[in-house]
């Protein structure tokens, strides 16, 4: 049976991601609107960013930067990623945006898939950019030092307002409008998702499917209160990265859409974060369940005032009812689940402002979609019975970036995406994730593709074979990597190398939320005649190590 979002169906408009959220770019708001959480005189407005938007879209025109071409950041949080974002995806370029704690390696692999045309880097990440864009063959002259401040060349490499249309010119700009089949055709962004497996991919989004997501949130966000505006001033805080989907949805588009101003923080620090949150009297969080755990365990929780939050949404990776319900109970806000994908450009399932939930659900489907369950053949399960998720709707991503194989495995035909995460769902249509078939582990909201950790550990000179999976404990359900490893020596009891070695080279070759925070374990990998890895015992394995404690929780 076709599960039906149990909203009507809204009107996507057909245009660019500019018009959609500027219109004719006359006699918009000069309200702060992206503000620097550090020192709120920082700020740009819809006017003036819009007026930087156009700049950059000068400065890329100047210089030969191509309709279709990559524009990739590297840099931690500031108000101005998000002129980067628009002005890069409004004058028909592409925006990626890489992980800031990548290694040099990571950030080459990324550069070399997108052939980046230019990389806009904050001046702490310089170093590892450099090395990065040496091993992707991307000349120092393609690279601009990207921060809130300006800043003086660094070896030859300038800031980026060197590059900058002028005021004036700006003044005369008008940024590429297109319409109908070429905004659903149009790609915006390319953000990077393990997909169902394997090594990071790029996921393709087009001008429409920003566009749509946008509109299906908002809706969620009135369905229970429609046409009605708040009896108060709403604020949110620009926790989440930019360079993630869930990010640029919240705190770049919504943010602009629904005319909400955004404390942007650069660098998350929990005592911080209360502060701003108090001092600004935040109203609505956008987070990932490690935040909640924090403010459920965390001693500074209590010594600040959090009584401004009224609702706490919450995505990107599993969140337990318990720990859900324990956070409500504490802060007294409204905690609203949701569940996504960054093939669904963010947003899939939600539950909409106004209603609450104390049973793990991460609600319905969003206005437009629709939803099949399945079981491992391929037929539809009953009402109340667990099966693979499918979705369609006009959020979901036309395939990946230069890989038509992964597409085709996981777009499928009817525009249904395979989502590889395992649900039920009630008579009503509320979901309850409760499995994933695919391969990934979700680290704070980050995913982590086990088979890239994998090839990594078999380049070790003490290691024969390696099996990784995530290990979560019960409480807040977050997973952390876990790898069982074959060591080369005949002797499992003088393996020739540590667990603790292991762990510690990992760190030296990838980002934080890749390191076996879970631990290492020497064993027989165990695999299918085939030679295939059998995940399903690694999981259950690792399962059977949280419950009797030999997890690192």
């Amino acid at each position: 049976m076709v599960i039906r979002s149990p909203y009507p169906n809204i009107n996507i408009p057909e245009v660019d991601i500019l018009t959609f959220l500027f219109g004719a770019g006359e006699d918009l708001p000069e309200d702060p609107l992206w503000i620097n959480a550090t020192d709120a005189s920082l700020y740009l407005s819809q006017h003036t960013a819009l007026q930087w938007i156009k700049r950059l879209a000068i400065g890329l025109d100047t210089l030969g930067v191509k309709k279709g071409d990559v524009v990739m950041i590297v840099t931690p949080n500031h108000i101005f990623v998000s002129v980067a974002y628009l002005g890069t995806v409004g004058s028909g370029r592409v925006f990626s945006g890489a992980n800031p704690s990548y290694t040099a390696d990571e950030m080459s692999y990324q550069m070399q898939d997108l052939d980046a045309r230019i990389v806009l880097v904050h001046p702490s990440l310089l170093d590892t950019a450099r090395k990065a864009a040496k091993t992707a063959n991307i000349s120092h002259d393609r690279l601009y030092i990207f921060s809130d401040v300006e800043h003086q060349p660094v070896d030859g490499i300038r800031d980026w307002r060197s590059m900058l249309g002028t005021p004036k010119e700006a003044s005369y700009y008008s940024w590429p409008r297109v319409s109908g089949e070429a905004a659903k055709s149009q790609i915006a962004t390319v953000n990077y998702s393990s997909g169902t497996t394997g090594l990071p991919k790029g996921v393709k989004i087009t001008h429409s499917n920003l566009i749509a997501n946008v509109e299906q949130s908002a809706f969620a966000a009135s369905v229970e209160r429609p046409g009605i505006r708040p009896d108060f001033e709403e604020r949110w805080i620009g926790l989440l990265p930019l360079y993630h989907a869930y990010g640029q949805l919240s705190s770049i588009l919504m943010a602009v859409k629904t005319e909400t101003p955004v404390y942007v923080m650069a660098t998350f620090i929990y005592e911080d974060f209360l502060r701003v949150i108090e001092t600004h009297r935040i109203t609505e969080l956008q987070v990932a369940p490690p935040i909640l755990v924090l403010l459920n365990k965390h001693p500074a929780t209590s010594e600040y005032d959090l009584s401004s939050v009224r609702q706490i949404s919450c995505g990107a990776a599993p969140l337990s009812a318990s720990l859900q319900n324990r956070v409500q109970e504490r802060t007294g806000a409204v905690i609203r689940q949701g569940w996504g994908m960054t093939e669904l450009t963010c947003a899939g399932i939600v539950i909409p402002t106004g209603l609450s939930d104390e049973t793990g659900s991460v609600g319905c489907l969003l206005s437009n979609s629709q939803a099949m369950l399945v079981d491992e053949n391929g037929k539809e399960v009953a009402t109340g019975e667990r099966g693979e998720l499918y979705i369609r709707g006009p959020q979901v991503s036309p395939g990946y970036w230069k890989n038509d194989r992964a597409s085709k495995e996981t777009m499928l035909e009817g525009g249904w995406l395979r989502t590889g995460d395992v649900a039920i769902a009630n008579e009503k249509g509320w979901f309850w994730i409760v499995d994933r078939l695919k391969e990934l582990i979700k680290v704070s909201g980050l995913q982590v593709a086990p088979a890239e950790l994998e090839a990594l550990l078999l380049t070790h000179p003490s290691i024969a074979d390696a099996g990784v999976v995530g290990i979560s404990d019960t409480f807040s359900s977050q997973e952390k990597p876990r790898a069982y490893v074959l060591p080369k020596s005949i002797d499992p009891a003088r393996p020739g190398v540590s667990a603790e070695e292991i762990e510690k080279w990992v760190r030296g070759k990838v980002a934080r939320h890749k390191w076996l925070s879970g631990g290492v374990v020497f064993s027989v990998v165990p695999k299918s005649a085939a030679g295939k890895i059998q995940r399903k015992v690694l999981r259950e394995w690792a399962r059977g190590d949280a419950k009797s404690g030999k997890a690192k929780l």
